[in-house]
């Protein structure tokens, strides 16, 4: 009488393969984390430049940037406190004001710290500052 032979694979096999595939992990894992940031401040620095360029537009048309009170939302709506624009588009210069990756809306300042003016997203932690991943990301970073 033949007993048949089971086939499969050995404890020390299996072992094998679980302690390979925990190297892999422990190399690729971490560069994998980290690329949502970077897509966040890729994804910012453009909201950003789209913003200098609708700025750029709006200065064009009036003569100076929007004050820091005025922000923004001078892009979207036209200004009601001084300086009052002159030649303000009709439509605005962009449809809305887009939030930052992080979900917080995007800061402004006349005169700017870093520039002329300073359009920013104070980046993962939403505070002033930080370093890495939680660096503020602005227009003089473009």
């Amino acid at each position: 009488m033949m007993v048949a032979r089971q086939r499969g694979f050995t404890l020390l096999e299996v072992m094998v393969v679980v302690v390979i595939i925990g190297i892999l992990a422990a190399l690729i894992v971490p560069k994998i984390i980290s690329r949502p940031d970077e897509a966040r401040i890729i994804a910012a620095k453009q909201d950003i430049a789209s913003l200098m360029q609708a700025m750029k537009l709006y200065r064009l048309d009036n003569q100076r940037y929007p004050s820091s009170e005025q922000g923004l939302q001078a892009l979207v709506t036209k200004p009601t406190t001084a300086p009052l624009p002159g030649n303000w588009k009709s439509g605005g210069y962009i449809e809305r004001l887009p939030r930052d990756p992080w979900g917080n809306p995007y800061q402004y300042l006349n005169p700017g710290v870093h520039g002329e003016i300073d359009v920013f997203s104070f980046g993962a932690d939403g505070a002033p500052g930080g370093e890495g991943n939680d660096a503020d990301v602005g227009s003089w970073s473009l």
